[in-house]
């Protein structure tokens, strides 16, 4: 087994040391606040330093990129390979191979998708060069099962990251106004919710129909169009606005309907917004 180290003891550095050790990896783990990692089956390092040396293979998973450099001891990492599972900007992860890729250091960028580490239910991707991904497969497996590889650009697996967090985020700010507009005409949130997830519903077999769309290259409106999607969102607009909620999210998906409707695509479908 390759012995690894953790750089990084939040909730996904313990996870991740946890299921290295019970992978039989003989693990290292070092964290910047002492005392955090006594409890896991892996020896602690004193710096950050000592835990880089003690194995080939290293993992960081921290705040952000710029705790990354700030726990990084380049030295120490020559010729070593390093893991990076710090989320972060597509533009970050080429940065920091590029970093990497000067300093003698072998680098693979990755994230974890679902906030699960280990098992059958982990979602991890990575990205970087293939070779480093196939001569590590076995470790990275001890992360989860379905771990993906993405391709050669180290900011692959980040761009996949940012753009699946696009959707789950302005969906949760949509939650919370949708919430916030029903209260304002009187509808309780027990009330709502129910209906609410009656609509959600229909979300992943948009997402279908727009990727098929995509791959076509044709935005058929035969179930709606953009003109009827403008009107909709008008009489959702006036409501918003009669309750002096805040339209900006709406307001800019408005504009960008009428966009497409003023360059002649109003027959269109929805999904004609994705191509541009």
């Amino acid at each position: 087994m390759t012995p690894v180290t953790v750089l990084g003891l939040g909730p996904m550095g313990r996870a991740l040391a946890t299921a290295l050790a019970a992978a039989g990896h003989p693990t290292t783990v070092w964290n910047r606040t002492p005392g955090k990692g006594n409890d896991l089956d892996a020896t602690v390092a004193g710096t950050a330093a000592e835990a880089i040396e003690a194995s080939p293979v290293v993992f960081v998973c921290v705040l952000n990129y710029e705790a990354v450099h700030a726990v990084l001891d380049p030295a120490a990492l020559k010729g070593r390979t390093l893991v990076n599972l710090t989320g972060g900007s597509p533009a970050q992860a080429r940065e920091m191979a590029a970093w990497a890729d000067e300093r003698g250091i072998a680098y693979l960028d990755g994230v974890i998708l679902n906030g699960i580490v280990g098992g059958p239910d982990a979602a991890l991707l990575y990205s970087g060069p293939r070779s480093l991904y196939e001569a590590h497969r076995d470790t990275l497996a001890a992360l989860g099962e379905n771990g993906v590889y993405l391709g050669e650009d180290p900011g692959r697996a980040a761009g996949f990251n940012v753009s699946l967090l696009d959707l789950f985020w302005t969906s949760m700010f949509g939650v919370v106004h949708a919430f916030r507009l029903g209260a304002a005409e009187g509808i309780g949130p027990a009330e709502f919710a129910g209906y609410a997830k009656e609509m959600a519903g229909l979300v992943p077999g948009l997402i279908d129909v727009v990727a098929a769309h995509l791959a076509e290259g044709r935005f058929p409106g035969d179930a709606s169009t953009l003109d009827s999607a403008a009107a909709i969102l008008d009489d959702v607009l006036g409501t918003v606005r009669a309750n002096g909620l805040d339209d900006g999210v709406l307001r800019a998906g408005r504009a960008a309907v009428q966009d497409a409707i003023d360059a002649g695509h109003g027959s269109a479908g929805f999904s004609l917004l994705a191509a541009h």
